[in-house]
């Protein structure tokens, strides 16, 4: 054999290799598919297109005309602007409709900015997004209360809610995940913890939103710092906090869990990773589900702080809690939720935390998808007749 022939061989060889990994990550939506898409999930009211306008998304999608992320950031701030405007000239007259007109512009900016900030115009929605639901927070009823707690340098900031007329209620401390940011757990989760008398604080999970650090090992001491400031308030009971995460936030609530073994006394563990997410054969598999909208790979590197494929395939397998050995350590009490069928975490990572360590509760869904979610069962009826009964039996006195 010629060296150039070698040459030729060894080409084809890295190519054909090349091709394998990349034929396991389904190619992007084009933008018709994608403007498709997004359409149904908002006449279905589907995540994440839950509280939004059909007519006026028909709008906001009929102006973009491409997959540019700022051509398609643009469009939602234009109508995030509109409904800032309305708030802001309701604010006096009528602090109720002003409140929810802030709602609904944090809601089309946020959604400029999803599911992660990886350009100019998607950084600007995502600052939009945050100012308008403060003003939001500011008009709510009961109060929300913007929480601010140093930690290394910087500072973790969250949304607090209490429930009215309950002195010293139990809390939540409660965290969305990859492209679900505390102002999102807020409005979806909210009004369901305050019902049953429940306190929530809604944080940021690492590597989104406002959180003040990447996603590494040992990142758990943040919540471990925040446990610290809530033990210190008079407004809530410290003896009975709880954590719950959804999706990527569940791995958190899993981590936790063991470092926190004692002072949490009830967690869920909602549809989070916890060993075979990180692996990279699940991942070249995972990176082409079409349950996910669209830029899945560039929201799950963000996250690292990386931005190849080989960097966050190489990254992934540090975060695993088998791995460390923790499952098999004390742990505070933990009820697991997920479906059979998700094609984001795998269902196994459910099973793993079951059978190791302390007794768990679980539920799953056998033709669910993602966290359970499936024809019967919405992230809504799951959330109120799952979830939040399961944290209110093991809190409230």
């Amino acid at each position: 054999m010629t060296t150039q022939t070698l040459r030729h061989s060894l080409f084809a060889l890295l190519l054909a290799a090349s091709t394998a990994v990349m034929a396991q990550i389904a190619p992007a939506r084009t933008w018709p598919e994608l403007k498709q898409a997004v359409q149904e999930r908002t006449d279905a009211q589907r995540y994440p297109m839950t509280g939004f306008d059909s007519k006026e998304v028909a709008e906001i999608l009929g102006r973009v005309q491409s997959l540019d992320r700022d051509e398609w950031a643009r469009s939602w701030i234009q109508n995030g602007d509109h409904h800032l405007k309305q708030a802001q000239s309701l604010a006096a007259a009528s602090p109720a409709l002003a409140r929810e007109a802030y709602m609904s512009a944090w809601r089309y900016y946020g959604f400029g900015a999803w599911p992660t900030q990886n350009s100019p115009e998607k950084r600007r929605a995502h600052a939009l997004a945050t100012t308008a639901f403060q003003a939001y927070a500011g008009l709510a009823s009961p109060t929300i209360e913007v929480v601010r707690i140093p930690f290394e340098g910087k500072e973790i900031i969250g949304y607090l809610q209490r429930p009215v007329g309950v002195t010293k209620p139990p809390l939540v401390l409660t965290i969305g995940g990859l492209d679900s940011y505390k102002e999102f757990v807020v409005d979806q989760f909210g009004a369901s913890y305050l019902k049953a008398g429940l306190a929530y604080l809604a944080l940021d999970m690492p590597g989104t939103g406002e959180s003040p650090v990447k996603i590494e090992p040992g990142v758990e001491r943040l919540f471990s710092r925040v446990i610290d400031a809530l033990q210190s308030r008079t407004d809530i009971d410290p003896d009975r906090i709880g954590f719950q995460g959804g999706s990527w936030g569940g791995h958190w609530s899993a981590r936790v869990a063991y470092a926190e073994p004692t002072r949490l006394k009830a967690v869920v563990n909602w549809g989070g990773p916890v060993h075979a997410y990180f692996q990279r054969d699940w991942q070249l598999k995972a990176l082409g589900t079409r349950e996910y909208l669209f830029d899945l790979f560039p929201a799950r590197a963000a996250v690292y702080g990386v931005e190849t494929l080989e960097d966050f395939l190489t990254y992934g397998p540090r975060m695993s809690l088998k791995d460390t050995g923790v499952l098999s350590k004390p742990s505070a009490p933990m009820l697991l939720v997920n479906g059979e069928k998700d094609t984001q975490v795998p269902i196994e990572d459910l099973y793993i935390l079951l059978k190791q360590g302390a007794p768990k509760e679980a539920w799953v869904n056998p033709e669910g998808g993602h966290i359970g979610r499936g024809k019967d069962w919405s992230d809504g009826r799951i959330l109120n007749e799952v979830v939040v009964p399961w944290l209110a039996r093991k809190l409230k006195p």
